[in-house]
């Protein structure tokens, strides 16, 4: 199973996301979606799970923290998650699912470690190019006996 992942679009969908994610069976989209548009093209390429950023409309209809099965995993999606250091928030949602692994944003950098046996993964930013900032979005490529991250630069 391949998964695609993106965090911090802000409104803006990077032309070449649909050919970087052809062929995944899932994308999990960490917050800051900007326009609900987005996810409605995501749509075109493969089922998403997408969860609210703190700079997100709460009206466009997700929550703030989504929990999701794939391919005998389960995967726990939050905008602003320390991995290192989790809000009660996380924390008990956390506790709760025991997650294979946690997906986040937020911080405009990638991240990929495990944290007591979880893979926490932030695939950087890939909203519109500003500055000299990095942007970049993952594949999570997954099987029976483990999940290789992949990050794709979008220069």
């Amino acid at each position: 199973m391949k998964l695609g992942v993106l965090s911090d679009t802000h409104g803006f969908l990077d032309p070449r996301i649909p050919d970087l994610f052809a062929g995944v069976d899932h994308i999990l989209h960490a917050g800051d979606i900007g326009f609900p548009a987005i996810i409605l093209d995501l749509q075109d390429i493969a089922p998403v799970t997408a969860v609210l950023g703190n700079t997100d409309d709460p009206r466009i209809g997700y929550r703030e923290t989504e929990v999701v099965q794939l391919g005998g995993r389960k995967f726990l999606v939050h905008h602003i998650v320390d991995p290192l250091r989790l809000s009660d928030r996380v924390r008990q949602r956390f506790v709760r699912e025991q997650p294979d692994v946690v997906v986040f944003g937020h911080t405009h950098k990638t991240y990929c470690e495990r944290v007591h046996g979880t893979l926490f993964i932030n695939p950087g930013y890939c909203g519109k190019p500003k500055f000299a900032q990095p942007r970049s979005v993952a594949i999570l490529h997954c099987d029976v006996k483990e999940i290789v991250p992949e990050f794709l630069d979008l220069l």
